[in-house]
């Protein structure tokens, strides 16, 4: 195909597909499925090798979220049976990472629910981060607290956070109908407020909450005139008790595809493989290796995770090695940038004349009116199929719920049982 030929040369050379490029292979047959899988995979590889990255979440306060997000368990007025507890003091969650660190993660993700950090809480996870960095050497910490205001960022760089997380998870203009206490504006100025503070950014996407094609196509165009370090795909979890419990729409195949969509206009991110693989790609998931460079080891937030040490196997047996603690995630022209905003040579955030990154007046950075993505090539693409043509995401024929995969965390941080790594 012609079309995958430009996307791999596009992507060796760190240049944007246009939007009908990408929204064409989202369109792509299950026929064309491998030659697609291959394509990126020619793309991942020349950026990564044969690495995977393994990052660790440990879940400092669980549940009992004041924000309306209709896709998490955690929400004001779920219903899902998850595990509820308030802060864990420092040495429990630096337990908690000893484990997944212990299994083979480089990077321990510590994730609050709420709203945003209180000034307290953020001396609170600052203490935890130290208590962390202290007892392991060379260990990256990230943190996701939800809002940040202004300081804060600041305030967990100087406690030895490396990077911070918060997803853009769908398009601006649908962003309305999934969460109505906080908009997409706020995310976006969070991101911006981590990479001001000199954290590396992390921000991604939720795929299967009914959006379509555009939709994923303009939140993944946002994020990479964001300029993330990193880019999650978390694949909706459909729990009981939340408004999006009926949202089957996912097969495998409609997963590698985003995956791959992902990686030809990201080229040179970090893309990892978030929730919900286990329920969605299930046998499959060897193949997004060849996609993503990145995973998360054994359990999520509140539900749970292929068992560490499968996790392991599969890495293996696919062909790929961990990551180690002393490889440098980045390739080298994103690494020796520090990760900044703007690090992509003539594109990325930043090229904006006029609205560099942190200025985001009116829409703001993100947005791109007539469809343009900041580095994107003007070249038309090549066999792409009219933009109309792209299905909106619904369930396949056949893609029957897998409510039995959907399976509530029970051990890990907040128990008294050891965690799955």
């Amino acid at each position: 195909m012609n079309l995958l030929n430009t996307l791999v040369d596009k992507g060796l050379r760190r240049e944007s597909p246009t939007r009908e490029e990408a929204l064409a292979v989202l369109a792509t047959s299950d026929d064309d499925l491998l030659d697609v899988v291959a394509a990126a995979g020619k793309v991942r590889r020349h950026w990564f090798g044969r690495r995977v990255k393994l990052n660790y979440l440990v879940n400092l306060k669980s549940g009992l979220c004041p924000e309306d997000c209709s896709y998490c368990s955690q929400r004001l007025g779920s219903k899902a049976d998850i595990l509820k507890y308030t802060w864990l003091k420092p040495d429990q969650a630096s337990e908690a990472a000893a484990a997944g660190l212990a299994g083979g993660a480089k990077r321990v993700c510590l994730v609050a629910s709420g709203r945003g950090p209180s000034d307290r809480d953020v001396d609170r996870v600052s203490d935890t981060i130290k208590a962390i960095k202290e007892q392991n050497e060379g260990v990256e910490v990230c943190a996701c607290l939800g809002l940040l205001s202004d300081g804060q960022a600041e305030r967990l760089r100087e406690a030895g956070a490396d990077a911070y997380n918060h997803n853009l998870n769908t398009s601006e203009a649908t962003y309305g109908g999934i969460t109505t206490t906080h908009t997409y504006a706020d995310r976006v100025d969070t991101v911006h407020k981590a990479h001001a503070a000199g954290l590396s950014a992390c921000s991604g996407l939720i795929a299967g909450m009914g959006e379509s094609d555009e939709d994923l196509v303009d939140v993944v165009f946002s994020l990479r005139e964001l300029d993330p370090d990193s880019v999650p795909v978390n694949f909706l979890i459909p729990f009981e008790g939340t408004p999006l419990a009926k949202e089957w729409n996912l097969t495998p195949q409609r997963c590698l595809r985003i995956l791959a969509m992902v990686r030809f206009v990201c080229p040179d991110v970090e893309v990892r493989i978030a929730g919900g693989r286990e329920v969605h790609l299930r046998t499959m998931q060897p193949l997004a290796l060849h996609l993503a460079n990145s995973i998360f080891l054994g359990d999520y937030l509140t539900s749970e995770g292929q068992a560490g040490k499968a996790d392991l196997e599969m890495i293996a047996d696919a062909g790929f090695e961990v990551e180690s603690a002393d490889q440098v995630t980045l390739p080298e022209h994103r690494a020796a940038a520090g990760g900044a905003c703007g690090s992509h040579d003539g594109a990325g955030c930043g090229s904006h004349e006029g609205s560099g990154c942190g200025s985001h007046e009116e829409p703001g950075c993100g947005s791109h009116q007539g469809g343009g993505v900041c580095g994107s090539a003007e070249a038309p693409a090549a066999e792409a199929p009219a933009p109309e043509s792209a299905p909106v995401a619904a369930p396949a024929a056949g893609n029957e719920p897998r409510t039995d995969l959907v399976a509530v965390r029970r051990r890990g941080a907040g128990t008294d049982l050891a965690p799955n790594a």
